[in-house]
């Protein structure tokens, strides 16, 4: 499945989260930055049409997604899931981490 292109609303939208990152986003961010974890490249709010990525490696073709309290309701499990499936379609691996983890387990989510 090829990868469309972002619209402007949707590249707009992405740069929106970016100048709005939670706490556990910048944290996380200040450990990807600047190719400080295994000299990969990493973008932030990395618009992949329809959705926009959390933090994203072209390299690997990985997704990090970081997932807050309102994560955990099945109606957004079902929706995480069926993203998560969309973006494997288009050869991207996603990794899901809760935000405790990344304030708890930093070593073992890098």
């Amino acid at each position: 499945m090829p990868m469309t292109r972002p619209t402007a609303e949707l590249r707009q939208f992405a740069r929106q989260l970016r100048a709005r990152q939670t706490d556990c986003e910048w944290l996380i961010w200040q450990k990807l930055r600047a190719r400080q974890l295994l000299d990969l490249k990493f973008r932030r709010q990395h618009p992949c049409p329809p959705y926009v990525i959390d933090f994203y490696c072209v390299e690997l073709q990985l997704a990090i997604e970081l997932d807050g309290s309102q994560h955990f309701t099945a109606e957004q499990q079902v929706y995480d899931r069926r993203r998560s499936l969309y973006l494997a379609g288009l050869g991207i691996v996603v990794l899901r981490f809760d935000n405790r983890q990344v304030l708890q387990e930093m070593g073992g989510v890098l």
